[in-house]
């Protein structure tokens, strides 16, 4: 099957964590985590505005606290991205069950994101479950909808593959992982998941990062193409991680994980900063990573 994908660069600046505020919470509770996502989207146009060119920026923010920033998004014209799985769960269900759709309809978004952990090499009885509602959101998307597919494809390691390598879980990403995530991509391609994007943990080495790109784009999936997600490294590992994707025809941008930017937004929310000055930062962490890609690509 060919799927129509995606080509154009990316640059996303994600911000749809929901799994730390999943107890009951007050309104002025929900309300302050509204708020908090409200500075990082500022800290995102503050970066379009000085400079990140807006055709290849884009957020990715959830409905249950952003449907403020989703609606201004929307009407602004950015690219959009929000999610559909249930957070914090080990296997992917519909965070808003049979009314999906209704709720990617409420906004528009120019991708539906799923966060998907999937060993091909794990429960093969929870494999399945996960394929065939994968299966179902992504004739939705085709069939039925404006939004394109993008896809976070997690693997975490099982015990035994741990144990195989003597428990070293930095052994388990660079020689491992990048097999299994292969291996992944095939299986829920064969059974019917089309994403437009495949959004991929950081790699460490380029050739590993072709093949990613060779599997999602196998059988004609042409226009397919990869973003690298840079999550909690640490800046000089993330951009490591930048620059490796960005040698490599495929890959067209990053998502960066929320840690890069916890810091000035928690100095906010204690009170021991300003709101202009994490605006600030936020932006500035932002545009590092942006120009740290593009100068990769030049090179």
């Amino acid at each position: 099957m060919t799927t129509v994908g995606f080509d154009r660069s990316l640059y996303v600046l994600p911000f749809d964590r929901r799994v730390f505020f999943q107890r009951k919470l007050s309104p002025d509770q929900t309300a302050q985590i509204a708020a908090a996502k409200q500075v990082i989207y500022d800290g995102f146009r503050a970066a379009v505005a000085a400079g990140v060119p807006k055709e290849k920026a884009g957020i990715l923010v959830d409905e249950q606290f952003g449907r403020a920033v989703l609606r201004d998004a929307a009407a602004e014209g950015y690219t959009l991205a929000c999610p559909a799985e249930k957070s914090g769960q080990g296997e992917f269900d519909f965070e808003y069950g049979e009314d999906f759709a209704e709720h990617i309809e409420a906004f528009h978004p120019t991708f539906c994101k799923v966060l998907v952990r999937y060993n091909p090499e794990g429960d093969q009885a929870r494999n399945r479950r996960q394929v065939e509602r994968l299966k179902r959101l992504s004739y939705y998307l085709r069939e039925k909808s404006k939004s394109l597919f993008m896809f976070e494809l997690l693997v975490p390691a099982e015990k035994f593959q741990l144990d195989g390598l003597q428990g070293n879980i930095k052994a388990y990403d660079l020689w491992l992982r990048p097999q299994l995530m292969i291996q992944a991509i095939e299986q829920l391609q064969d059974g019917g998941v089309e994403p437009d994007i495949w959004k991929i943990e950081g790699l460490d080495r380029r050739e590993d990062c072709r093949k990613i790109v060779a599997a999602a784009r196998r059988g004609g999936r042409t226009n397919v193409s990869c973003i690298v997600h840079g999550q909690g490294e640490g800046e000089n590992k993330v951009s490591k991680w930048l620059t490796t994707a960005a040698s490599v025809p495929g890959f067209i941008g990053f998502t960066v994980d929320e840690t890069d930017f916890r810091e000035p937004l928690l100095g906010w929310w204690h009170e021991k900063t300003t709101r202009e000055d994490a605006v600030a930062e936020i932006a500035a962490r932002y545009r590092r990573f942006v120009e740290i890609f593009e100068r990769a690509r030049a090179a």
